[in-house]
């Protein structure tokens, strides 16, 4: 299904019925890796009906002339929700669509019911970002060297050197990761290399303050892309929020742990439900 803005063609889909749920994915990433996370874990979980877009520029999704910088995306996103969802939703966001997921609720919190932020993007300037170092937790160096020339360039660092751990990433990688890359409009790339562009021309971390429903933001301790620590200075901004910084885990977390993640997503909706009720 597509919806036209003034400054994108929004491509989605919607799997389930029920209480809406939107889902918004990482930046240069599309809304197949949205679906990968969080149908296994929704399937199983009726009455949730899932909206999963393409962001402008991503995906299928459509970046028009006057897109120019993050301030257009959360136009277009706005405008999207004011169509296509009714009254009240829940709302989700990864990593840069973690960042938007803010904004949105931020400038329509009367009518959003809960909110998940999954490993997000917290200062837009990577510069600025506080990062862990990397170092491997758990390590073999054999497996490591025996890798071919592209299976190691496909993975990468890597934090925990077993087998199946690097089997499953070399899959997501290739699968889902590489291809929502090599679809990304210039547009989108040069937003995101540009901090002033990529930023909000407003005050977020202001913007959001006081925002009242439930909410659940999961860090991932060893994130090297946008870290854990940063998360933790919006805390209060969310009376309402669990916070969890979790171990052994990078910016692709979860990729052995769905069942943790789906833990904290039930404990998460039941708060939702009791808030509504």
């Amino acid at each position: 299904m597509q919806f036209e803005t003034d400054k994108a063609t929004i491509d989605y889909e919607e799997v389930g019925e029920g209480q809406p749920i939107l889902l918004l994915h990482g930046w240069t990433m599309d809304r197949r890796v949205e679906a990968d996370t969080y149908e296994r874990i929704f399937a199983t979980r009726p009455g949730w009906r899932r909206i999963y877009p393409d962001l402008p520029g991503m995906g299928r999704s459509v970046a028009k002339a006057g897109l120019r910088r993050q301030d257009d995306v959360l136009e277009a996103v706005l405008a999207f929700i004011d169509r296509v969802l009714p009254d009240r939703f829940v709302l989700a966001g990864t990593s840069g669509g973690a960042y938007l997921a803010r904004a949105v609720a931020a400038r329509r919190r009367s009518r959003i019911d809960g909110l998940l932020l999954r490993v997000p993007a917290i200062i837009a300037d990577t510069a600025r970002r506080t990062l862990p170092s990397f170092r491997p937790l758990v390590r073999d160096d054999a497996l490591m060297a025996a890798l071919g020339a592209e299976e190691r360039a496909v993975v990468g660092d890597v934090l925990v050197q077993k087998r199946d751990y690097i089997e499953a990433l070399g899959q997501r990688l290739r699968g889902l990761v590489e291809p929502a890359i090599r679809a990304t409009a210039p547009i989108a790339l040069e937003i995101r290399a540009d901090p002033k562009r990529y930023g909000f021309s407003f005050d977020l971390a202001e913007m959001e303050k006081g925002f009242e429903e439930p909410t659940l933001i999961i860090a991932a301790r060893q994130d090297m892309v946008v870290g854990y620590r940063d998360a933790w200075t919006i805390l209060e901004s969310y009376p309402r929020a669990t916070f969890a910084v979790i171990d052994r885990a990078d910016h692709g977390w979860p990729l052995e742990e769905p069942d943790l993640l789906a833990a904290l997503i039930d404990d998460w909706l039941a708060r939702i439900a009791e808030r509504r009720a």
